[in-house]
């Protein structure tokens, strides 16, 4: 029997990773470097991070210019540890992402960063960004791909793929878990969800220049040289024929129209096709 999906409760209390403050300001600067290609600098705007947990991508966001930062989270205890190291900088509001506490267009920036597979409602949460995100707005999101190889919560090939009872099996057999708690989409789903927007992928541009994107940890070292030249040489033809398996995929979304201001890349960000 497929266990029922009820809302991840006091997440940072079971799973590490969202307490690893290394790892977490590193995808904040990740983040803030793509959004500032994208728009330019934070300073002076309205900033919000669906999902903070423990509130470190929050800070940075912070800290990156913001006029005002607020961390959005049904996670509790991370909410305290949050609140308690930065709560002068960031205000950490306990909300629900389908009912998120904030007046239509009244945000500027908002990050939904690896948190949809999570949520019980996706779809939900979006329209809810949707509605509070102003005009002139943009959306970051890191989406894992239902079709990436290697599961990155279990660190189990292929679990993703699994209808939910093979997926619930799998884990046990593995001893992971007692049950799979994640949803991802494919690409395909996950065009289809953000079909309100317009949506830029960003996904080739950091993996090709890691280093302009603060992503040096994605390739170290001199293979990680060579990939990354092979990357930022690739016809794009040949890069598009990837991307239904690329286990992350990194968009930037907006309400109206707009282009990306940054400077020109080897592997400049494109478009999304809407569903």
């Amino acid at each position: 029997m497929v266990k029922q999906r009820v809302a991840q409760l006091e997440y940072s209390e079971f799973q590490s990773a969202m307490l690893d403050e290394e790892k977490r300001r590193r995808k904040a600067a990740k983040i803030i470097a793509v959004l500032e290609h994208f728009h330019g600098p934070l300073g002076g705007l309205t900033v919000g991070d669906v999902g903070c947990s423990a509130g470190f991508i929050a800070d940075e966001l912070a800290q990156a210019g913001a006029k005002h930062t607020m961390g959005i989270d049904i996670d509790v205890p991370g909410l305290r540890k949050a609140a308690d190291r930065f709560g002068e900088r960031v205000a950490f509001v306990c909300g629900d992402g389908t009912a998120l506490p904030f007046p239509d267009g009244s945000i500027d920036v908002l990050v939904f960063n690896h948190i949809y597979e999570h949520v019980v409602e996706p779809d939900a949460v979006v329209a809810e960004m949707h509605r509070v995100l102003s005009d002139d707005g943009m959306l970051y999101l890191g989406l894992g791909n239902r079709l990436g190889v290697m599961e990155p919560h279990y660190k189990l090939p292929f679990l993703s793929y699994l209808p939910p009872a093979a997926a619930d099996r799998y884990v046990r057999a593995f001893g992971r878990a007692d049950h799979y708690y994640e949803r991802f989409r494919t690409r395909r789903g996950l065009r289809r969800m953000l079909r309100a927007f317009h949506v830029w992928d960003y996904t080739f541009p950091v993996l090709a220049t890691p280093t302009r994107f603060a992503g040096s940890e994605l390739f170290p070292g001199a293979l990680g040289r060579v990939v990354r030249g092979a990357l930022a040489k690739a016809p794009r033809g040949v890069l598009r024929l990837l991307l239904p398996v690329v286990p992350t995929y990194l968009w930037v979304a907006t309400k109206k129209p707009r282009r990306p201001a940054g400077a020109a890349l080897p592997q400049p960000p494109e478009p999304v096709r809407p569903l």
